[in-house]
């Protein structure tokens, strides 16, 4: 039987050795340790909790672990067949049951000789694919694509939500030093209008191209914006510009045709990109516009790194592991319900709530693969901001809070266009928060409200320079991260069904809103705010 239709009644990971051998770890041994202790009695901690892939550093010395607590760790993942899993994926199998399909992300960035899946379905376009990007972009790099009135293309929109957004507008502000000569990238996503409203402002319909990323080109937010995109270009240029100035990562070209993309200018995907890992394929497309193609071949590049790294590290040295491992140790042992993610480098601001997404679309789940209830807490709530705002909004709550925040610290060595000078400044602020943070402050007769408990748990992340690789194996480090997690509690990552039932009641619900009545549903409090949107109008 392969992987995907394992049967699980027997392997909730409450019930494995491993599990039930780390709750007696913690219970006996590591609920009561403090961090400085552990450094106390292992002078080369620090070296011995530390690891490296690609570009990338992990130092996760400053949690609570010690070398039992790995051992242990890293046995849960072999009794819950990680290793058979990770396999699962890179060969293809359909570990996305609820909707039987594979789950092939990083056959988006993977080189042929990778062996990645090439008998599943679609595989093979992959390349081909990414040539005919490549072909579009250096056109309209090179100007050969222009325009209705003639002019060349500077400002590229980016019309898509959730991972069709969260993806290139993260990406692209990472990315800011490699931006081609006088093109700038913008994004639209908010059904409201406000956002398109705005940025309608400083935009000129002549010179803006735009890219519509939805795979059903159905999506309510993504073609409600589109079409009021549409409609101002038409307003500026005349309906026949609409076909110059709109492109699109789709597959349903019949709802294409009734926009008026032109069959040159569409990129597909498959069924097996989930949304939130599709930056690597077409719905990367704005970003390739705006950064260029080598650009982002080298942020897929970047992604393949990790993926070898992932694939064919033993289990103990594996960074994507070791770091759900480090989750789930907190989340079902500690009782830990959040983590943050503190990027100090204000180019990686968007990362934290692109991770939301990532982290907790993927492993939001209750049930297992099976239909089953799950028997402990999966997905943790992630938030976070850019370090050093963040310092001065929420890291009281860190410092001398009352709950157990895990965090990810990260932070690139040099400056990526700026001055090294204030990076450095960013760094020693980085340091210096997760040193506060697990060292504390005490001293005898000073007041409880100054007093620092500290032992508070971080992981720091050090990379050399925010450049496309070092981006791309960030990204995947997460992907895999997330992955990890779901097979140890038996979920399903790559699913997203609990997302649905609010845009089917949603669009029960435009016209009694627009009317401010006729609501015919049975929730009492709705009705109330239909009649009293009504009263506002």
């Amino acid at each position: 039987m392969d992987f995907a239709h394992r049967k699980l009644s027997a392997r909730y990971p409450t019930d494995l050795v491993a599990w039930r051998a780390l709750k007696k770890h913690y219970s006996d041994s590591m609920r009561t340790k403090d961090l400085v202790s552990l450094f106390a009695r292992d002078k080369e901690r620090a070296d011995r909790f530390t690891l490296t892939a690609g570009d990338l550093t992990l130092d996760y010395s400053k949690n609570h672990v010690n070398a039992t607590t790995r051992k242990l760790l890293v046995r849960l993942a072999k009794e819950a067949q990680v290793p058979a899993a990770i396999e699962a994926m890179f060969t293809g199998e359909k570990i996305n049951v609820t909707e039987d399909r594979s789950v092939l992300h990083a056959a988006l960035r993977a080189k042929m000789s990778d062996k990645v899946a090439l008998d599943v379905d679609g595989v093979l376009e992959v390349w081909e694919t990414l040539n005919n990007i490549e072909d579009f972009v250096e056109r309209v790099q090179a100007k050969k694509i222009r325009g209705h009135t003639g002019k060349r293309f500077t400002d590229v929109v980016n019309i898509g939500i959730g991972g069709s957004d969260l993806g290139p507008v993260m990406a692209a502000r990472a990315l800011r030093p490699y931006w081609h000569e006088k093109m700038r990238f913008h994004s639209v996503s908010n059904i409201d209008g406000t956002q398109f409203a705005d940025l309608t402002q400083e935009l000129s319909a002549e010179s803006t191209l735009f890219v519509v990323c939805s795979k059903t080109f159905t999506t309510i937010e993504t073609m409600t914006n589109a079409n009021a995109a549409r409609a101002w270009v038409a307003d500026h240029l005349g309906h026949a510009a609409v076909g110059d100035h709109f492109v699109a990562a789709s597959t349903n070209h019949e709802a294409m045709d009734e926009f008026g993309i032109r069959p040159e200018f569409r990129f597909g995907f498959w069924d097996w990109v989930g949304g939130r890992y599709s930056l690597w394929s077409a719905v990367g497309l704005s970003l390739a516009l705006v950064v260029g193609m080598d650009t982002f071949r080298r942020l897929l590049n970047g992604g393949r790194v990790m993926d070898l790294h992932f694939r064919n590290s033993p289990l103990d040295e594996n960074m994507p592991v070791l770091m759900a491992l480090i989750a789930i140790w907190y989340n079902n042992f500690f009782g830990a319900g959040s983590q943050a993610i503190l990027p100090y480098d204000n180019r990686l601001d968007r990362f934290p709530a692109y991770l939301q997404q990532l982290q907790m679309e993927s492993n939001g789940k209750r049930v297992r693969t099976d239909g089953k209830p799950v028997k402990c807490d999966t997905g943790m709530v992630i938030w976070g901001e850019a370090g050093n705002n963040a310092q001065h909004s929420f890291y009281q709550l860190l410092h001398q809070g009352t709950r157990l925040i895990p965090i990810d610290f990260i932070a690139p060595v040099r400056s990526s266009g700026a001055s090294q000078e204030q990076q450095d400044l960013a760094l020693a602020q980085c340091l210096a928060q997760s040193e506060a943070l697990m060292d504390g402050f005490d001293e005898e007769g000073l007041e409880p409200h100054r007093v620092h408990e500290g032992n508070n748990p971080s992981s720091t992340i050090l990379f050399p320079e925010l450049t496309p690789e070092a981006l791309g194996q960030l990204i995947a480090l997460y992907e895999h991260k997330v992955f990890v997690e779901g097979v140890i509690w038996g979920i399903d990552s790559f699913d997203q069904w609990g997302v649905e039932l609010g845009k089917k009641l949603a669009t029960r619900l435009v016209e009694p809103v627009a009317k401010g009545a006729g609501y015919k549903g049975k929730n009492a409090s709705t009705a109330a705010l239909v009649a009293k949107v009504g009263k506002l109008r």
